[in-house]
């Protein structure tokens, strides 16, 4: 028994660990420059191409600067884009309406990296813009860089809608005291 027990020890201990990690790392696929996956991956498809987006760090902060990693591909055949793609970059709001470009760049390894850094929090939407065979080609990604705020327009709408109902309870409340006092008063009168 003594023997079994230590075979089965010993079979444990020379059999090699499946790590998760390897060095702190996590070990599926990640950017050369993060320890972490990308905040955001989204894919879909216009015209002929599929686009993949990518952001890295994970959680871009204001000041400190990530990288958009764009895969643009053909869907009959794979093949990637090899021309130009734009950046730009705009507020995520319902009044802005200045775009500033951010940079053109030209694929690396089947890639179009463009870096960027905000000095501000907020939500951003990244437009890359390219041309195939004269068609143009626009798509546009959002961008949370920092901690998102914690009054969101619908909360904000909703506390605003609340406030004014309020305000409207109240003036109803005092017009009823006031017609009921003066009914009151009319009846000892008379």
């Amino acid at each position: 028994m003594t023997r079994l027990l230590a075979s089965a020890l010993l079979w444990l201990w020379v059999l090699p660990a499946a790590a998760h990690h390897v060095l702190g790392r996590p070990s599926y696929n990640l950017n050369e420059d993060s320890n972490t996956p990308p905040s955001m991956q989204l894919e879909t498809q216009i015209g002929d191409y599929f686009v993949n987006y990518m952001v890295y760090p994970a959680f871009p902060r204001p000041g400190e600067s990530g990288r958009i990693n764009l895969y643009v591909y053909r869907r009959d055949g794979g093949a990637p884009y090899r021309g130009r793609v734009a950046f730009e970059v705009r507020d995520d709001s319902w009044f802005s309406t200045r775009e500033e470009r951010i940079g053109e760049q030209t694929a690396d390894d089947n890639v179009f990296r463009q870096g960027f850094v905000f000095s501000q929090a907020g939500d951003y939407i990244i437009t890359a813009k390219f041309e195939d065979r004269g068609q143009p080609y626009r798509i546009d990604f959002p961008l949370r860089v920092g901690a998102p705020s914690p009054v969101r327009p619908l909360s904000l709408a909703a506390g605003v809608l609340l406030s004014v109902l309020a305000a409207v309870s109240l003036v109803q409340r005092r017009r009823l005291m006031r017609a009921r006092l003066r009914a009151a008063r009319e009846e000892r009168a008379a």
